[in-house]
């Protein structure tokens, strides 16, 4: 159900993602990643349109992390915030972060290697029905995707939608 892979750049990290639909405690579950309960980024699924765009903002924030040039206070903030098209922090955290109304939440985990990871605890905290990451394109909103990346139709032709939020989120710091 969950979906784990290593991180080619960064070989002793390990990025997995979890991605629950119908959850009832969205509220809950935000209070516990900011108390530092759940050490994760809970990110909104209507925002993201494959599991590879969560490993790109993985793995720019692992980089930052290394090198001392984080924007934000934590990893998981900074995944949350690669994931944005913007340098605007506070609407990275409206955009791809959720909010108490959210029904659906994906979670990334990023570890070491030689690190035992709970998922199980972190499973039992959401009261949701867990799906596979692969059906992450069945939370997404689109039409709100090609809004935020402003993706032009004539860009799809020669690439597809996730080449084209990947290239923002990969060029937003470039000036």
């Amino acid at each position: 159900m969950h979906l784990t892979q290593d991180l080619e750049l960064f070989p002793e990290y390990t990025v997995t993602q979890l991605l629950f639909k119908d959850v009832k405690n969205a509220t809950e579950l935000r209070k516990m990643a900011v108390n530092g309960e759940i050490k994760g980024a809970l990110i909104n699924p209507s925002m993201v349109v494959d599991a590879f765009q969560i490993l790109v903002a993985a793995n720019k924030a692992i980089h930052l992390h290394k090198s001392g040039k984080m924007k934000t206070r934590s990893l998981y903030s900074e995944i949350i915030f690669s994931l944005s098209p913007t340098s605007n922090i506070s609407e990275a955290f409206k955009r791809f972060g959720i909010s108490d109304s959210d029904s659906a939440v994906l979670i990334v985990l990023v570890h070491n290697k030689d690190e035992t990871l709970n998922i199980d605890n972190i499973i039992s905290k959401v009261d949701g029905q867990q799906i596979t990451v692969d059906r992450v394109s069945d939370l997404n909103d689109v039409a709100k995707i090609k809004k935020l990346y402003k993706v032009a139709p004539q860009e799809e032709k020669c690439g597809s939608l996730l080449d084209a939020v990947v290239c923002r989120m990969a060029t937003k710091d470039v000036a």
